[in-house]
């Protein structure tokens, strides 16, 4: 049976079950099995490498010893064992240091949950997963393309949508930014891992000796908030050969802005940080009194500011909002433009995050060290005889060639144009600067442009309102 039948088939055989409610516990679900079938498949690789090989994991609760014979454990038996032995175990691993394969285990079952109520489908779920090799290059390549369809199904997902990033998007940023063997890249708000696997894949194609591949798994970095990301993103490394995935589970911003220090800092950035997100007051304590604002975007700016190393690129998605945004805003864009070189903006049309956003985005790439003397903007036109994008017909990484091929010999054109740092500065750092050489069509607006077009200016006076409340205190 091939991977995306296995797959079909265990989601139809755990939709039978009445614990799990939505896409977002079913996807959760299949994905604690899957990793643990994961590690116990890449832990008989070890055993075959290392003569000395220990897992981290006691013996009765390795994948091989509970769930791989099709006539093991099922009923009320099996989920006992789950529930009472198993997630308790995993959960509480002693002795287990950081950055190990064993603390890897514990941090992702933290917070993770069995929400299966039988124990007769759980075995049938267990005995599809058991039809995979992972250690087979081709299941592990056809498993590979089949997961990041399943991550696209967290856009639908309620509001998990915020965890994914299509891959065109986080294709082409990492095509531009272009990261080298030696460097250091990191995603704050790392979400599913979709910059950090494009990151490797950009790495591999660059190494040439067991001691480049070896660097490759130290230099990609991750940090994500929420436990099924967190799952996810971990599970995503794996798969693309990272031994031990050094994603953390933390909230980046609850660190003090002053307790950074030169070894925390990283050759380049890549990310997309919540927007429309609201932190607690205690989170804003980190930061600098004129940097203080509840909007996750805007902290996750100037944490970034802060963790790029000098020449240390740089490239982030953000809604139109920051662009146009005033108060604190205005102070981050003020340090933005001094402290780094905003080189380019480029413009994304609605529906590049449908169906979880319909709100516009841009991806901007910036370069610490240098001022920004001029901001170059490319505005991503739909392909032709296209008025939106949605989950069938998403954004192809095809369709940033205009942008390559524009990138390394600049023109202005119908989609680019530049705006000087005099400009800016004038406008109040208004970085939401319509296309001047743009050829207008029909006033006629699609439901979906109606839509964005609402949600902008309800942004609008979200923002004002914000910046009303900090004035009046």
């Amino acid at each position: 049976m091939s991977i995306a039948n296995i797959i079909k088939s265990i989601q139809d055989i755990m939709r039978q079950d009445v614990g799990v409610d939505g896409d977002a516990q079913r996807i959760a679900q299949i994905v604690w099995m899957i990793f643990l079938k994961i590690f116990d498949d890449k832990e008989i690789e070890l055993e075959i490498m290392e003569d000395d090989y220990q897992s981290p994991l006691p013996e009765a609760y390795r994948w091989r010893n509970w769930a791989s014979d099709d006539e093991g454990m099922t009923g009320d038996d099996l989920l006992n064992f789950v529930n009472n032995e198993l997630f308790p175990a995993l959960k509480d691993l002693p002795d287990v240091e950081e950055n190990t394969r064993g603390f890897i285990v514990k941090e992702v079952f933290t917070d993770s949950y069995n929400y299966m109520k039988s124990g007769t489908l759980m075995r049938q779920v267990i005995n599809k997963i058991n039809e995979m090799d992972f250690n087979s290059s081709d299941d592990r390549h056809l498993f590979n393309d089949f997961y990041e369809t399943f991550l696209k199904d967290l856009q639908s997902a309620g509001n998990s949508g915020e965890y994914y990033t299509p891959r065109a998007v986080t294709q082409f940023m990492v095509d531009m930014i272009n990261p080298q063997l030696g460097e250091t890249v990191l995603d704050p708000a790392c979400g599913t891992g979709g910059f950090l696997t494009s990151t490797l894949e950009n790495l591999k194609k660059q190494a040439k000796t067991v001691e480049d591949r070896k660097g490759i798994q130290e230099s990609v970095l991750g940090i994500e908030k929420k436990p099924l990301p967190h799952l996810l993103a971990v599970t995503n490394l794996i798969l693309h050969d990272v031994e031990v995935p050094k994603i953390h589970r933390d909230n980046s911003l609850a660190r003090p802005l002053r307790d950074y220090s030169s070894k925390d800092k990283v050759s380049a950035v890549l990310s997309n940080p919540p927007f429309g997100g609201v932190e607690e007051d205690g989170i804003q304590a980190n930061f600098p009194l004129s940097y203080r604002t509840k909007e996750t975007a805007d902290l996750f700016m100037v944490l970034i500011l802060e963790r790029l190393k000098e020449n240390g690129r740089a490239a982030v998605v953000l809604p139109d909002g920051f662009l146009f945004g005033e108060g604190v805003k205005t102070r981050i864009k003020e340090k933005l433009l001094e402290e780094c070189n905003l080189h380019t903006i480029v413009r994304l049309p609605n529906g590049v995050f449908a169906p979880y956003t319909g709100i516009k985005t841009n991806l901007l790439f910036f370069k610490k060290g240098e001022p920004t003397k001029e901001v170059w903007y490319f505005e991503h036109p739909y392909p032709d005889g296209q008025k939106s994008y949605s989950k069938t017909k998403p954004i192809r990484i095809e369709e940033f060639d205009l942008e390559k091929q524009w990138w390394e010999n600049r023109e202005e054109n119908e989609y680019a144009w530049k705006v000087s740092f005099e400009e800016i500065k004038f406008k109040g750092y208004n970085l939401d600067i319509k296309n001047p050489n743009k050829v207008e069509e029909s006033t006629h607006l699609t439901v979906p442009e109606i839509l964005s077009k609402i949600q902008e200016k309800n942004q609008k006076i979200y923002h004002l309102t914000e910046e009303l409340n900090r004035i009046l205190g």
